[in-house]
């Protein structure tokens, strides 16, 4: 049977790659499901401490599949709900960095950017595709594009439902690197080991709810809330160890999560 997400864990970085190839790794539930689950036993592992997510072949998420749009039209779509909702990515304490290789689409944007972080192939085709296909801003993409790229482009990309490369995504502000195809993987790889290698899980795992979390927050609440976490901070090992390894001009060793 085919695993519909491939797990590959090398010096810290576990790599979950949707493996739907000949449909673009368009969306299923069942591939939805898989992703999510091993999400939960990335969170668990102590060996993990980032986590890249890509698609095999050209694309890296098509979209939902057209089966699956076809059988909600005509009445026959069936499926067992997973109580994890398409936003559970944000939940998981540790960074999520998305390397979107090829065609990203409707709700495999809304995937890639509830990553933490996302690296893009510069050709690759993005789109929110969902009022060309009469849907709306699914899953919370309306609360996230206007944060990541202000309200003007946001209502550009998702009124529209144009199709835009991986450059000028960059250019919008919407990922962190854009790369050629060729480098993607070398370069997202690069940046997560040298995360899984120099930085503090336990820092990045708070520094991770803070960001998402304070969005909705006032300043005089995130700086309170700071404060509070900064004290706690002070009392892991990971401080100490982040203090030693730097007077001592080594790299850290530190606990996992």
């Amino acid at each position: 049977m085919l695993d519909l997400v491939l797990p590959s864990l090398d010096q810290g970085v576990l790599t979950l790659t949707f493996n739907r190839p000949d449909r673009l790794n368009a969306w299923t539930d069942a591939m939805g499901r898989r992703y999510f689950d091993q999400l939960e036993e990335a969170e668990k592992n102590p060996d993990v401490r980032v986590i890249v997510v890509t698609g095999a072949g050209r694309g890296f998420c098509a979209g939902a599949d057209f089966q699956t749009l076809n059988a909600i039209q005509d009445g026959s779509y069936e499926s067992e709900p997973d109580k994890r909702p398409n936003s559970f990515p944000v939940t998981v304490n540790k960074p999520i960095i998305a390397a979107v290789n090829g065609a990203c689409a409707g709700l495999g944007m809304v995937h890639a950017l509830y990553c933490d972080m996302v690296f893009t192939a510069a050709e690759a085709k993005w789109t929110t595709a969902f009022a060309r296909r009469g849907l709306i801003a699914e899953y919370g993409l309306s609360w996230v594009l206007p944060r990541l790229i202000g309200q003007a482009k946001a209502m550009d990309l998702l009124l529209s439902g144009r199709t835009f490369t991986g450059a000028e995504a960059y250019e919008l502000g919407l990922v962190a690197r854009s790369v050629p195809g060729e480098n993607l993987m070398a370069e997202t790889l690069a940046y997560a080991r040298e995360l899984a290698t120099h930085s503090s899980p336990a820092s990045m795992s708070v520094m991770k709810r803070q960001i998402w979390n304070d969005w909705n927050s006032t300043l005089d609440a995130a700086e309170s809330a700071a404060v509070r976490m900064m004290v706690e901070s002070f009392g892991r090992p990971d401080f100490a160890e982040g203090v030693a390894s730097f007077l001592e001009r080594r790299a850290p060793e530190f606990p996992p999560l």
